[in-house]
C-alpha cells in the first residue's frame, strides 16, 4: 500500500493533505496513491451544494457546518473556485468566509480551483473526496461558485446535490433551461425571509410536476442562513436522501452510473496527457499549430491518426 494512504488510514491529516496536493499536482503516483485511498473508504455521505452567485451558499455551509458539529460528526469542505483563464489564479475566499471553523479539528477545509478542467469541476475534486473519506469524515461537503458548467459536473462526484435558490433571483427558468433540475436532489430556498418565497415555492412545485418525477421527488426546503433557521430540516432531507440511495434500486443504480462515468473520465484523462506529450514534444507540430491557415479538423486527425501508430508500435515491441 502507498505510503501516504497507510497514513492517512493511520488517521494522519497531514498525510490527507499532502495526498489532496499530490493529485491536485497530477503526480505519477497518484493513480496508485487513489487506487490504495478507494480500497480503505469509509462510506462518508458527499453532499454537493451548488447555486448562482450571492444565494447565500456559504452562510448556509458554515450554519450546516455548525449543526452537524453538533451533532458528533466530522467534516470536509470542499470549496470549488473558478480559475481565471487569463491569470490561472483563483479566487478561493471560502477560506476567509469559513475562518471560524479553522481551530474546529473535527472540520477540514480545502479551497481548489477548477484549473481550466473541461468541466466545471476539476478532476482532483472527486480525488479530494475521497481521500477524505478514507481519513474517516462523516459528511464530505462540495461547494461550487455556482457558475456554468459547475453546477452539472457536481452530480457526478457527489452523493446528494443541493441546488440553493433566492427569491426574485430569476433562477427558476434558468435552472430549468440548464438542465439543473434533472440534477438536484432538494431544493434550498434561502433568504425565505424576503418578499417572494412562495411565488418561487410554486413555481418550483409546478417545474417538478412536469418534469415527471417518481421514484424521488426533490424536496423544498426554506432556510434562513443568516437567522439559523431551517438547517435542521435541511439535513433531515439529506439523510433521507442518503437512505433512499442505500434502500432502492434506483439509488443503487445511480452509484453504479457514478462509477461508470467516472472509469471513462479517468480514461479519458490519462488518454488526453498522452496525446497533448506527444504534440507538444515535437516542435514541428508546435509550429504547425501558429500557422494562420491550419486547418484544426485536418490536423486532429492526422495527428490523432500518427499517435495511434505510434502507439501500436509501442505496444508491439
Amino acid at each position: 500500500m502507498h505510503e501516504l494512504a497507510e497514513r492517512i488510514q493511520a488517521g494522519d491529516i497531514r498525510a490527507m493533505a499532502r495526498a489532496i496536493t499530490l493529485v491536485e499536482n497530477n503526480h505519477p503516483d497518484k493513480l496508485t496513491l487513489l487506487s490504495d485511498v478507494f480500497s480503505i473508504k469509509k462510506q462518508a455521505h458527499y453532499i454537493g451544494i451548488t447555486g448562482s452567485p450571492g444565494a447565500g451558499k456559504s452562510s448556509l455551509v458554515n450554519r450546516l457546518l455548525a449543526h452537524l458539529r453538533e451533532l458528533g460528526l466530522t467534516v470536509a469542505v470542499i470549496a470549488v473556485d473558478p480559475t481565471s483563464p487569463f491569470s490561472g489564479g483563483a479566487l478561493l475566499g471560502d477560506r476567509i468566509r469559513m475562518q471560524q471553523h479553522f481551530t474546529d479539528p473535527g472540520i477540514f477545509i480545502r479551497s481548489m480551483a477548477t484549473r481550466g478542467s473541461l468541466g466545471g469541476l476539476s478532476r482532483a475534486t472527486k480525488d479530494s473526496i475521497r481521500i477524505c473519506d478514507a481519513y474517516g469524515f462523516d459528511v464530505v461537503l462540495v461547494e461550487t461558485v455556482g457558475v456554468g458548467q459547475s453546477e452539472l459536473d457536481i452530480m457526478k462526484v457527489v452523493d446528494t446535490t443541493a441546488v440553493v435558490l433566492t427569491p426574485n433571483s430569476g433562477d427558476v427558468l434558468q435552472i430549468f433551461k440548464a438542465g439543473i433540475m434533472e440534477i438536484a436532489d432538494l431544493f434550498v430556498l434561502n433568504k425565505a425571509d424576503l418578499p417572494g418565497v412562495r411565488k418561487l415555492k410554486v413555481q418550483l412545485e409546478e417545474l417538478l410536476m412536469i418534469s415527471g418525477q417518481t421514484e424521488w421527488v426533490n424536496p423544498i426546503i426554506e432556510t434562513i442562513s443568516t437567522e439559523n433557521k431551517g438547517i435542521d430540516a435541511l439535513w433531515q432531507e439529506f439523510v433521507q436522501h442518503r437512505t433512499y440511495l442505500d434502500e432502492t434500486e434506483a439509488g443503487r443504480k445511480k452509484r453504479k452510473d457514478q462509477l461508470e462515468l467516472e472509469v471513462y473520465d479517468l480514461m479519458r484523462e490519462e488518454l488526453w496527457k498522452d496525446v497533448q506529450a506527444f504534440v507538444e514534444a515535437d516542435e514541428a507540430k508546435q509550429e504547425q499549430l501558429k500557422e494562420d491557415n491550419l486547418d484544426p479538423y485536418e490536423q486532429a486527425s492526422a495527428w490523432l491518426e500518427e499517435w495511434k501508430k505510434q502507439r501500436g508500435r509501442m505496444g508491439s515491441s
